[in-house]
């Protein structure tokens, strides 16, 4: 129980909530499934804190495991009293643990164990305990050829050696050590190699010396991969005369004698120089690291989020142009459901600047397939080709809409296993092309056949953890597909292996079956898919919709098991199934009480409430509730802008200092945090999410490094 509480306390949650969430996890019941369909469960918990709720339980139950692993190896030893016993099991972080077992570990072969060897722990027992009337009377009596103790001053160097390590092995000591290391020590960095630094990335770093304490995510990561390249050289500078004198303060007794205190104070230096001063500051720059990267993964999985939440663009046409020079601008139109109709390619670029032929290939298309949306990848020549088609949309007087597309993953996408099998009878550009234009369309469809690494909305992703970061970002993929529902007749092998409980195994039959037999038209049928069993069918059903089908309920996110009580409810506001969805059925549901209608349904309330709700709006895409992209018909160059010049745009990434503000022109401007309010902001995320569509000010152009500084705060000037 006491594992309960401490997760209960972690994460805020009641314990009894915590009990039963963890129960549900144990029953092999998903996250996106417990957050939809238990949710009295658990009281409403969203799927964030049910997977926060997962993680701490199973942080405390290692925890647990390595505390009885410690327990138990002490106590071989005979050495585990109460009051140690006590002291680990109380510990709440793994780092204390180990500090208490330090002085128990099986160690190498250290200069103390080889001290000890020779017979002169007894005599270093003695000088700690400070009760030596004359040193060197004693230590004469351990003076040995057999244990090569030839002097005086082999023997003290071998107490030294011990009392050393005990003070090293100390875990109050060690504790206090790290705390005021990290408290008053300072991170320093200097320039270790100019020439591996060209474009001067880590030129702030050259000179650079911060607090411990004040040291943010971005800067921590940024040291660190600026030591691994070589360019630098990190170190850690402690508050080193503070230590001594609380080492001194502890070990030393006010009436030692002269001789005791000097072999004790040359012990505290070597102990505290050899043995702890590295050993914490790894142990700092460790934590330091590990808060970075959590820092780092959660800023990713955010920008992801809103990345894939994106409201889709649905029902229109559209010609998909992936920019290039030399090769030419590939071109592939979609129709409204995503199925490629044409592709071609032109060349109004360097070096051929073709602008006559391009043009004609281009309206011959808008004009063949009735385009109603232009998507331009954000890539190279993306400046120059949105300059052509901003020209052709002016010159024949179209009233068409284009938009920058951020492309990043696609040439990845296009080049995979799965493209190839998607568009067999198309070149590599040609598929980067139709999954531009189908980002638009549907971003969370097609950005899932990226790896998430590739996306390109975080920062310093590449110097993470990569099991962390994967383990986040497909919770992520995971939360907004089952977030959004699923199409079982449309969607690809690649959404549908992200829903509750669907291994990518089931979702390829599922698309085999589909292919074969024809479009399902009921949720029953999934039930004879090979590897779908009844706990994978309960934990993915709801989350599947199927549009056109036998059952209207099928098309709603109302799980199956609740049909009755669905079915119930119409009855009793006098509607049948084919009212989902209409006014009259939105004007019943407000006439009744809700309290009533749950006990009488005998279901809990927030389930009738999320009943009621997909009755109303059985095909609700939670994406609609989020800003549109911004289209545009008209082109900037960097050169347009002005200091001050009030514009719209769209916020690509957001990163611990800032967002960066796609403004049209060719380069993201940055609002840099400061620049976000005139209040104090926290972190850029309390403002703005990818996607949001931002008025900002332009402050300042940098043509020569392609820098734009922006400002959310108007400037009344």
């Amino acid at each position: 129980m006491q594992l309960m509480q401490w997760v209960s306390k972690e994460t805020k949650v009641n314990t009894s909530i915590v009990h039963k969430v963890i129960d549900l996890l144990d029953e092999g019941n998903t996250v996106p499934f417990i957050a939809r369909y238990r949710k009295e469960i658990t009281g409403g918990l969203d799927e964030v804190q049910i997977k926060s709720v997962q993680d701490k339980w199973t942080y405390a139950v290692n925890l647990s495991d390595r505390k009885q692993e410690v327990i138990r190896i002490i106590d071989e030893q005979g050495k585990l009293t109460e009051e140690l016993e006590k002291e680990i099991n109380e510990a709440t972080q793994l780092q204390r643990v180990e500090d208490l077992y330090r002085p128990y570990k099986q160690k190498r072969r250290t200069k103390a164990t080889i001290a000890k060897e020779k017979g002169l722990e007894p005599l270093a027992q003695q000088v700690w305990d400070q009760q030596l009337v004359d040193l060197t009377t004693e230590a004469e009596k351990f003076i040995s050829e057999e244990h090569e103790l030839q002097s005086m001053e082999d023997v003290l160097a071998g107490v030294n050696d011990i009392i050393a390590e005990w003070i090293s092995d100390d875990p109050e000591y060690r504790e206090y050590i790290r705390e005021e290391t990290f408290k008053r020590g300072s991170i320093n960095s200097e320039l270790k190699a100019a020439e591996k630094d060209e474009k001067s990335v880590y030129e702030m770093y050259y000179e650079f010396n911060e607090a411990i304490r004040s040291m943010v995510s971005h800067r921590i990561l940024a040291l660190n991969r600026g030591e691994k390249e070589e360019v630098l050289k990190v170190t850690v500078e402690p508050p080193a005369e503070k230590i001594h004198d609380y080492l001194v303060k502890k070990v030393i007794k006010r009436d030692a004698n002269e001789q005791i205190v000097a072999l004790l104070k040359e012990a505290i230096n070597d102990s505290y120089k050899r043995l702890i001063q590295l050993s914490v500051e790894r142990e700092i720059r460790s934590g330091l690291t590990e808060k970075a990267e959590q820092q780092a993964i959660e800023v990713f999985s955010k920008n992801l989020n809103n990345l894939l939440l994106q409201p889709p663009l649905k029902g229109k046409t559209i010609l998909g142009v992936d920019p290039a020079f030399r090769t030419g601008c590939k071109l592939a139109i979609v129709d409204e459901t995503g199925k490629v109709l044409d592709v071609g390619v032109m060349y109004p670029t360097a070096p051929k600047h073709d602008i006559a032929g391009a043009e004609k290939i281009a309206m011959g298309l808008i004009r063949k397939h009735q385009v109603e949306l232009i998507a331009i990848g954000n890539g190279t020549a993306s400046r120059e080709t949105e300059q052509f088609i901003s020209d052709v949309i002016s010159n024949n007087k179209l009233e068409i809409p284009y938009i920058i597309v951020n492309e990043a993953g696609a040439s990845v996408y296009s080049a995979s296993k799965l493209a190839r099998e998607e568009f067999p009878d198309l070149q590599v550009e040609e598929r980067s092309a139709a999954s531009i234009a189908r980002r638009v369309q549907d971003p969370l469809a097609e950005l899932v056949k990226i790896d998430p690494k590739s996306i390109g909305v975080g920062q310093y992703q590449h110097d993470v953890g990569q099991k962390a970061l994967n383990e986040s970002l497909t919770f992520v993929v995971e939360t907004a597909v089952n977030q959004v529902g699923v199409n079982v007749n449309t969607a690809s092998s690649s959404l549908l292996q992200y829903v509750s409980g669907l291994s990518k195994a089931v979702a390829n039959n599922i698309v085999k079956q589909r292919n074969e037999e024809g479009k399902f038209t009921n949720r029953k049928q999934l039930k004879k898919i090979p590897r779908l069993g009844a706990k994978t069918y309960e934990q993915g059903i709801g989350f599947l919709r199927i549009i056109d089908g036998d059952h209207p309920l099928d098309r709603t996110p109302i799980h199956p098991e609740s049909y009755k009580q669905t079915e119930q409810l119409l009855k009793l506001l006098d509607c049948e199934l084919n009212d989902i969805g209409s006014e009259k059925l939105r004007e019943k549901v407000k006439t009744v009480d809700k309290k009533e209608l749950a006990k009488e349904l005998e279901i809990g309330e927030p389930t009738l409430l999320d009943i009621i709700g997909a009755l109303g709006r059985p095909e609700r895409d939670p994406r609609d509730d989020f800003p549109q992209p911004l289209l545009k018909q008209n082109v900037l160059s960097l050169e347009d802008l002005k200091p001050g010049m009030e514009m719209q745009g769209t916020v690509r990434n957001v990163v611990d200092f800032g967002v960066f503000v796609d403004i049209g022109v060719k380069q993201d401007g940055l609002v840099h945090i400061s620049k976000m309010s005139n209040s104090f902001v926290k972190h850029p995320m309390d403002i703005a999410s990818v996607g949001d569509v931002v008025t900002v000010w332009v402050e300042q152009i940098d043509a020569n490094k392609g820098r734009i500084a922006l400002s959310m705060i108007k400037n009344e000037k």
